[in-house]
């Protein structure tokens, strides 16, 4: 099912995508790997898995729980072998448990460890979630940093209108792996995690840094301090989209 996937989308991104790749030197060439990259918009996903499979990995993705609901797009996600995770609560932790076992079997498993797109207001990353860290700690394999930027020309932040012509290009670049050998087996210390997250996020804005030959802001942004700038658009918006299913349900009532 993976494989009949590929092979609908890769034609389907080349023709809409210019590609600027690099450093899949730096891809291990067997063995589990995470690679973990950052979140601009909802054609992200479609990249990066582009990306690492041309490369010879076909990555496992956690993915929203909601997505598994949503009619064929879950069957598909099944079928792929992605992984659902449910955010913000315990289940989150067991989620993991299946990532880890992908791993152990060799697979490439992709994570955007801001957990939902940057709310930093110029596409910068953002204050991460600690669970690349708790994962890498855990499986002991190596987390490769991939930095991506143009998919927000294509589509842009929760827009909704693709923009295909003329084609735009799409810069992703993978770095080497992250030194975290001296933090193996705490993925129950919180000090470990935050460090391991804080080395990850930071080697991804270097290389981000670098596509864009712009440099990075001193300080992260993180909601918890600086606010969600979309909090009140993305509200109005499930606001509308329920009273839309309420107005269907009594419709058909």
């Amino acid at each position: 099912m993976y494989r009949a996937v590929a092979g609908l989308l890769r034609p389907l991104l080349r023709v809409t995508m210019r590609r600027d790749w690099r450093g899949a030197e730096h891809l291990p060439a067997e063995g589990g790997f995470i690679a973990a990259g950052n979140h601009l918009t909802n054609v992200d996903p479609l990249v990066f898995a582009h990306y690492l499979y041309n490369h010879g990995a076909a990555p496992r993705f956690l993915a929203k729980h909601t997505l598994f609901a949503v009619p064929v797009v879950g069957w598909v996600l099944r079928k792929a072998g992605q992984i659902p995770v449910e955010r913000d609560s315990a289940s989150a932790i067991t989620a993991l448990e299946p990532a880890r076992q992908a791993l152990a079997q060799g697979v490439c498993v992709g994570i955007f460890p801001e957990g939902t797109f940057t709310r930093d207001p110029d596409l910068w990353p953002m204050t991460a979630r600690l669970g690349v860290a708790r994962l890498a700690l855990s499986a002991r394999v190596p987390v490769v940093p991939v930095a991506q930027w143009g998919p927000q020309d294509v589509l842009a932040r929760y827009g909704r209108t693709l923009h295909v012509v003329p084609r735009r290009t799409v810069r992703v670049e993978a770095g080497p792996p992250v030194p975290l050998e001296d933090l193996y087996g705490r993925e129950d210390d919180q000090e470990a995690l935050r460090e391991a997250t804080e080395r990850v996020m930071a080697a991804v804005t270097e290389i981000l840094a670098g596509l864009r030959g712009e440099e990075p802001p001193a300080r992260v942004y993180d909601t918890r301090r600086d606010g969600d700038p979309h909090a009140a658009e993305l509200a109005a918006r499930a606001d509308r989209k329920r009273a839309r299913r309420a107005a269907r349900t009594e419709r058909d009532a």
